[in-house]
């Protein structure tokens, strides 16, 4: 049983989650750190983007390959994720956290912003906490993020 104080094991998990918007956000001119996701997650670690008719579900590799193309085909020129609001539960090796999240980038030229919400497990491993899996859901008609959990500075934060 994992006996490290639950204050320091929030501590890593914060780290975890910083250490992935850090890995996905560049700001243009900048390239993305994609490759130290691996470092965050089990090695069979899932991402799961849930905002369409059917979830997209990927392993590391399949996460990281179209968005490195898309930056490497100049496609995607500007990416910065950051978290809002957290709030994490954990349980011996076990912890979970949900958190809102806005991202803005510039996507073919195009600029874009938007909002959504977060589920991420973890697990503690022999090497430390890691990610096991990550599931995320986009705002859209019928769909915002809880107001209760989201700052007022959201564009300040998110816009282009």
């Amino acid at each position: 049983m994992n006996r490290t104080p639950l204050s320091t094991v929030k501590r890593e998990i914060d780290e975890l989650m910083a250490g992935f918007f850090r890995a996905v956000s560049f700001e243009a001119g900048q390239a993305p750190s994609y490759p130290t996701l691996h470092a965050l997650f089990v090695e069979a670690g899932l991402l799961i983007k849930n905002s369409g008719e059917n979830p997209e579900i990927c392993n590391l590799r399949q996460f990281i390959e179209p968005r490195q193309a898309a930056f490497d085909a100049a496609e995607l020129t500007r990416f910065c994720e950051v978290e809002l609001f957290e709030t994490t539960d954990i349980f011996g090796n076990v912890a979970q956290r949900f958190s809102a999240y806005a991202k803005s980038g510039v996507l073919d030229g195009a600029a874009f912003v938007a909002r959504g919400m977060i589920s991420t497990q973890f697990v503690l491993t022999a090497a430390g906490w890691k990610m096991s899996a990550m599931a995320w859901d986009d705002e859209r008609a019928g769909l915002s993020v809880p107001e209760r959990v989201v700052r007022s500075d959201f564009q300040h934060i998110a816009g282009p």
